[in-house]
């Protein structure tokens, strides 16, 4: 057995970051989502910086749709993928030979129930995580199951329905054993913690502060104490203990809906979240409690405020329109209660932004964590990234912003020129560069510096929401059709 895979899933997936997370980062595998521990930093070199679909292609596999991002073991590469949907779609698990991208695998695992999605969110959205002999993946229509790297079923979970504003969107994640699942949706929250090896649950923590929530945590290991998962949830940052689920530290401050992985180094976290236009600072639309809500706008006297009854052209007349009212609407009955009003009231309260918070503490460390906030427009979708001493920024529209990570100040900020759309992957840092890829399928290739240049900009004529991945001098990218593998100038 290779030396990398006898290595027990804790050194492989628990990521140490009480001596620095960017070098503990690069000595891990790409086995989850955004690879070692989130971060989105690789050690790979030799990668490419101009290529397309027909420049510098190592190999390209066809691949059904989906939008989860590669994961990789030493031999093979994982996604998750489902065949068409007009075809009354099947969820599909798939096995790439790590060399050449020959399709070794796909196993189909069924549609148990449905869910709701909107937008752009697909069936297949959650990556799958790998200990390196085993694979794990999550659908929102069947729950969790577990593939030897060969394919042969190890165990499966199922669990749900779901109840997320957009469908379910954070990734598992592995460590030291534990597979975690965050499971923040309107109704009944929870994170829950199943022993990797047989599928049976070690904990299950409610979480009733969270509402419809789409990141997936990462991993904290403070210089004395047990190690601790870090999950940005809507309104808040919490840090649960791994071995048993139980919520150690918060930080309130977080927009209502958070979407990025953090990003960590030593002791500091950040992590930017977005919400609405009007959570903007100076947008903000004042609301009323819900006996004056009732007074407003319930016209049938029933005690509740359907969406039917709300009328006038007032800012929270508009916020309670068709279009956003589902958001508050938690059990999408259109009526709000005096609960769901609360949550649309700490919703239009919230503020969107970038925060950088002081990790460790107990309970309730608000007034001691926050050490910074930038709160220009900051990304919906993508996660930051904290390479050589640089974190990273794409906004909607390819605006990329250079921040100090010690003050926030910024350092750069410019446009991605040729490559001004909308992100859903996150930017990767390896061999001196970032790797940002638009929605378009428009790969920018920048400089890993504070006064960041573009290097090459490169169209692959395809969607991508995908997240890419730097090893074995490739970058590999996954588009709404294929798996490509770029190599460098040959």
């Amino acid at each position: 057995m290779p030396s990398m895979m006898r290595r027990s899933i804790g050194v492989l997936l628990g990521v140490s970051l009480a001596g620095g997370a960017a070098s503990a980062a690069e000595r891990e595998p790409w086995s989850r989502f955004r690879g070692p521990n989130g971060t989105g930093v690789s050690e790979a070199t030799g990668l490419p910086v101009s290529f397309g679909p027909e420049k510098n292609v190592r190999w390209m596999t066809p691949l059904p749709p989906g939008h989860s991002s590669p994961v990789l073991s030493e031999s093979r590469i994982f996604l998750t993928a489902h065949s068409p949907e007009k075809d009354g779609y099947t969820l599909l698990v798939i096995g790439l030979d790590r060399k050449t991208g020959r399709e070794l695998w796909r196993r189909e695992v069924p549609r148990a129930q449905t869910g709701r999605r909107e937008n752009v969110n697909g069936p297949a959205s959650p990556s799958p995580v790998t200990d390196g002999a085993n694979v794990y993946a999550f659908f929102q229509e069947f729950g969790l199951i577990s593939y030897t790297a060969d394919g042969r079923e190890r165990w499966r979970k199922p669990i749900g329905p779901f109840n997320m504003f957009y469908g379910f969107g954070a990734s598992p994640m592995l460590a030291d054993g534990t597979l975690v699942l965050s499971v923040d949706q309107d109704k009944e929250s929870y994170l829950l913690g199943l022993d990797a090896k047989t599928g049976r649950e070690r904990w299950k923590t409610p979480k009733p502060h969270a509402i419809s929530g789409y990141s997936t945590p990462t991993i904290y290991r403070p210089a004395t104490g047990g190690a601790q998962l870090l999950v940005p949830e809507s309104f808040q940052l919490t840090a649960y203990a791994l071995s048993d689920g139980k919520p150690v530290w918060w930080v309130r401050g977080l927009a209502c809906e958070m979407k990025s992985v953090a990003s960590v180094d030593n002791d500091t976290l950040y992590i930017n979240g977005w919400g609405f236009p009007q959570n903007q600072p100076g947008r903000q639309v004042a609301t009323v409690p819900f006996d004056e809500g009732l007074k407003r706008y319930d016209k049938n006297g029933d005690g509740l405020v359907a969406q039917t009854e709300v009328s006038g052209d007032e800012p929270m007349d508009r916020m309670l329109g068709p279009d956003a009212f589902p958001a508050f609407d938690l059990d999408r009955d259109g009526k709000l209660t005096a609960s769901e009003w609360d949550v649309f009231r700490a919703m239009l309260a919230a503020e969107n932004g970038l925060l950088a918070v002081k990790l460790g503490g107990r309970g309730d460390m608000t007034d001691h964590a926050i050490r910074w906030k930038y709160q220009r427009p900051v990304p919906q979708v993508p996660s930051t990234l904290l390479y050589q001493g640089v974190l990273f920024m794409v906004n909607d529209s390819g605006i990329l912003l250079a921040f100090d990570p010690k003050t926030g100040q910024v350092l750069k900020e410019g446009r991605l020129k040729g490559a001004i759309d909308k992100y859903f992957a996150s930017p990767v840092g390896a061999d001196g560069k970032v790797w940002l890829v638009s929605q378009d399928g428009t790969v920018s290739v920048v400089s890993a510096r504070a006064d960041w240049e573009i290097l090459s900009v490169n169209p692959l004529d395809d969607e991508v929401f995908a997240t890419p991945v730097p090893a074995d001098g490739q970058l590999l990218v996954r588009t709404r059709s294929a798996l490509y593998a770029f190599g460098g100038e040959q």
